[in-house]
């Protein structure tokens, strides 16, 4: 189970810090993601992180501003936010993914207003 955290409203420029808890199994070995749904769009990635070597890769439109961590011993997966723009507005999903299992979180809710 995951379950996510420190969605919210926030003005242009301000920064906000996601936090995923997760339960039921071992982080591990789970490659992590952050994803965002807008109104009316499609879910897009936003940050991942693999396994082995921590290589993070991010959208073009984050790039810079967001930042994806994890800490294994507490079994958390964190999203720093600096910078936020109105088009970062979505419900934001954490997600960990090994093989076969994939598993998400419920969502929180960010608003940047303009």
């Amino acid at each position: 189970q995951l379950v996510e955290s420190g969605g919210g409203l926030v003005q242009t420029g301000g920064s906000l810090r996601l936090a995923c808890v997760v339960s039921g199994f071992t982080l591990d070995d789970y490659a992590i993601g952050w994803f965002r749904q807008a109104p009316g769009k499609e879910r897009e990635g936003v940050a991942c992180m693999s396994t082995t070597d921590g290589n993070t890769f991010y959208d073009d439109s984050v790039k810079g501003r967001f930042t994806i961590s994890r800490d294994n011993a507490k079994n958390m997966v964190y999203l720093q936010m600096d910078n936020l723009e109105p088009d970062d507005t979505g419900v934001y999903y954490c997600a960990a993914h090994r093989g076969p299992n994939n598993y998400w979180g419920q969502g929180t809710q960010v608003t940047v207003s303009s």
